[in-house]
């Protein structure tokens, strides 16, 4: 039997398919203003024979396709284990927000938080200080990396933070010191949660800020732990879907 996941998150709108314990197939595509026809867009042509939904928008596949739902932390507590068995933490740094979760030694949730009441230090926020510096996401990492030492952001709003940087850039500032510094208050606000949720051992890294590599080398510099991300870190949540939905068949 083909079992399908669907994570339908606050910036992206994964799909994954488990058969025979693989994973066979997965999609991924920005939710945009219609989050459900990308779902539906992602889901055509796909054979499965069971569906769980997972994400910000659960509920809003449930109510048209009648499919079960499942709780973030679960989807993510139970992908994670599909792609790694010696983890004994979960930081997942998504569009909105960022959860932190520890694990016992068979892979099963001891406790989480979450810190979604804004966008600082996730997703859109890296988006937003790009933009500001004049980077792509992707020459924003790179410009990270290379330099030599970091501006201080003071600031976690996303609001006041691009007021800070516009105005250390216009008194002459590095572009690429203080997009360190901006990487480096973003991994040291998750390691704080992290470390009160999960103190020690090894880090399972998913969400589609752990394909920054500045982030994942700093994530490993600020906790003193080696990190681990799978193949794809976006698709996790629906990976730990598609499983649910094979477990309750």
């Amino acid at each position: 039997m083909r079992y399908a996941g669907i994570d339908i998150g606050s910036r992206t709108v994964k799909l994954a398919v488990i058969e025979d314990g693989r994973l066979v197939l997965s999609r991924k595509s920005a939710t945009s203003h219609n989050p459900l026809g990308i779902a539906h867009e992602l889901m055509e042509g796909v054979d499965y024979d069971r569906l769980t939904a997972t994400g910000y928008g659960r509920h809003l596949i449930k109510g048209h396709l009648d499919c079960p739902v499942v709780s973030e932390i679960t989807a993510f507590v139970r992908g994670s284990r599909f792609f790694s068995n010696d983890c004994e933490s979960i930081l997942d740094i998504g569009g909105q927000d960022t959860k932190a979760i520890s694990l016992d030694k068979d892979g099963n949730l001891c406790k989480f938080e979450m810190n979604d009441r804004c966008a600082a230090g996730t997703g859109r926020f890296l988006e937003v200080m790009a933009t500001v510096l004049g980077f792509t996401l992707e020459e924003f990492s790179l410009a990270a990396l290379s330099a030599k030492r970091a501006e201080k952001i003071n600031s976690m709003c996303t609001v006041f933070a691009e007021s800070e940087v516009v105005s250390l850039v216009t008194q002459g500032a590095d572009r690429n010191e203080v997009a360190l510094g901006i990487h480096k208050a973003i991994i040291s606000r998750a390691a704080g949660l992290l470390k009160r949720v999960a103190p020690s051992g090894k880090i399972f890294f998913a969400g589609g800020v752990a394909l920054n590599g500045c982030a994942r080398s700093l994530l490993e510099q600020e906790t003193d732990r080696p990190v681990f991300v799978p193949p794809d870190p976006q698709i996790v949540g629906a990976v730990g879907a598609a499983l649910v939905a094979s477990e309750n068949s």
